[in-house]
């Protein structure tokens, strides 16, 4: 059986790296192998946040309480804050061209649009078109392991300082547990990539 993963985020909820529990859990110490490298980036840090990447369990933090090459062993309790909550709201700014298709509009055919951030729980995307909120459409995501078509809403339409464009935002709807999941590990992986380097952060 695979063994979980974790995102493992700072005290300010910035995601730093990924991490996988090894061995048994016993108590509340764990056990983590930190993926990546990324070691040194983990050890600067007391505490830590751990978001499942595998599942959609709860969330988790933890003190460090001591480190052997790449493994952690925390000193860990429960979240209170809803884990499925901070997933969806983890959002990351990406940019890819993309297609929506009617499923409740009053137009046909398919339009182009270009994303501007994507969480697990919805997107924002720029458009041409003037669309109206609450319809439902469908929406290719290309940035997952495999493209997904998923349901979506419109929500609003959001202030943007592009003048030839309209921004807006849209939540998912009635995702099965494998997309749920290929958007959950996209998006973490999305924000792994675009977060600044440790000597990028200002004092």
């Amino acid at each position: 059986m695979e063994q979980s993963l974790y995102l493992m985020l700072d005290s300010r909820g910035t995601p730093i790296a990924r991490g996988r529990l090894s061995g048994p859990v016993t108590g509340q110490y764990w056990q983590i192998t930190v993926l990546d490298g990324k070691i040194d980036e983990i050890l600067a840090h007391k505490k830590l946040k751990l978001l499942s990447i595998t599942d959609s369990g709860p969330s988790y933090q933890g003190n460090i309480v001591r480190s052997r090459n790449d493994m952690i062993q925390l000193e860990v309790e429960k979240l209170n804050a809803d884990a499925a909550d901070m997933r969806k709201n983890l959002r990351v700014l990406v940019r890819f061209k993309s297609f929506i298709y009617p499923v409740t509009g009053r137009w046909r055919g398919r339009r182009e649009v270009e994303s501007h951030d994507l969480s697990a729980g919805g997107i924002a995307f720029f458009t041409d078109h003037s669309l109206e909120v609450g319809e439902q459409l469908e929406l290719v995501v290309p940035v997952t392991t495999q493209p997904l078509v998923l349901s979506c809403q419109l929500l609003r339409m959001r202030p943007t300082e592009r003048s030839d464009t309209l921004l807006y935002a849209a939540k998912f709807l009635e995702l099965c547990d494998d997309e749920e999941s290929m958007l959950r590990e996209s998006v973490f992986n999305l924000q792994l990539r675009g977060r600044p380097k440790p000597s990028e952060y200002s004092a």
